[in-house]
């Protein structure tokens, strides 16, 4: 059971039946997370060394160590920080680093932590340092410091805590300072998945939203979901609303690509705003060198969201290169967008073409 912080309030939870959101289970999770371990597909090195850390936990009553989860978006990190609660049969509390903005804030999720309970922290590298600190001794002793008055007057008391689990996840373990990572006695590193595993992952949870799909279909949103099953069932359910619309409601492989076509993802996933990226690269910097802020200001995109959202897969797919004069296209790029590789007849400029 997800168990909220009582400061949040809950004076309209009679009303939630009727207006229950049909893509959230009754935990207010996505309904197409797995419920147990074992319907994880997928991060098999993972869930293998998760299960024996539960199985440990078990045999000795104790609750799990705390357990840090770092990897790209959308792999699955919540998605585990989930499913362990549920496999100790335990309460579970979720918050995020920028939540937590002053450690009076995360006072009533370390009050409210029954025995054995699990803390999830998302982006936990967000934590301000006033409440990284606090939250030391309760990692640490499972001990709350509390402060009382004020100068020469001032006291702290020491209340005990039940001992409880945090769960943190990251996409940025480099951010994590060396004292907060150093606390959690496990970490595990989550890897993009194969298109095997996220063709699984489709057909899964096309069952799960009772909708008709073929394997070359599932395959097909595989392959264009980036490694990624947050991209997988995002795609899915787009596709799952075009069959509803403008088919009879069963998915098939030419179905699926028409759909994946009006959103405007390609083959391999690229969207309008990778290829428009690639284009403004070559038509307006010559394919490169180019600074990150320029390429931000001629596509009106902050820098940051380029770094964060669209230049990582544009990286692994090799269709850029970032080196210390500017981002740069490659080969590779041209070839995908149907573009002639311009002959480099004048100085070269350090372009990969």
């Amino acid at each position: 059971m997800v168990r909220q912080p009582m400061f949040h309030g809950d004076e309209h939870s009679h009303d939630r039946d009727e207006f229950a959101d049909p893509l959230l289970d009754s935990d207010g999770l996505d309904v197409l997370r797995p419920q147990r371990l074992e319907e994880v597909v997928g991060q098999q090195a993972v869930v293998d060394r998760l299960q024996i850390l539960l199985n440990a936990a078990r045999k000795r009553q104790e609750p799990l160590s705390h357990l840090l989860l770092d990897g790209p978006p959308g792999l699955g990190k919540t998605t585990f920080a989930t499913v362990l609660p549920k496999e100790l049969g335990v309460d579970f509390q979720i918050t995020s680093g920028p939540a937590l903005s002053a450690p009076k804030d995360l006072v009533p999720y370390l009050t409210n932590a029954g025995q054995g309970s699990v803390l999830f922290i998302d982006e936990i590298h967000r934590l301000p340092p006033a409440v990284e600190e606090y939250l030391y001794p309760a990692m640490e002793d499972f001990r709350l410091d509390i402060a009382l008055g004020e100068g020469v007057n001032a006291r702290t008391i020491n209340m005990e805590l039940k001992h409880f689990t945090v769960i943190g996840a990251t996409t940025r373990s480099g951010m994590l300072t060396a004292p907060l990572r150093d606390r959690f006695i496990n970490r595990e590193h989550l890897e993009f998945y194969t298109i095997d595993e996220l063709t699984e992952i489709v057909l899964r949870n096309a069952r799960k939203l009772k909708v008709p799909i073929t394997h070359d279909a599932a395959g097909e949103i595989a392959c264009r979901s980036r490694g990624t099953p947050r991209n997988a069932n995002s795609f899915l359910r787009w596709v799952r609303d075009y069959v509803d619309s403008e088919a009879d409601g069963q998915i098939s492989t030419e179905l699926a690509i028409t759909a994946l076509k009006k959103r405007e993802i390609d083959d391999i996933g690229l969207d309008r705003q990778d290829r428009r990226y690639l284009q403004v690269l070559i038509t307006t910097f010559g394919g490169g060198p180019a600074g990150i802020a320029a390429l931000g200001h001629s596509l009106n995109i902050p820098p940051d969201t380029l770094e964060d959202e669209v230049e990582p897969f544009l990286l692994r797919s090799g269709f850029i290169q970032r080196t210390p004069r500017g981002r740069m296209v490659t080969t590779a790029a041209f070839e995908h967008l149907g573009l002639q590789v311009p002959e480099d007849d004048t100085e070269p400029q350090g372009r990969l073409f």
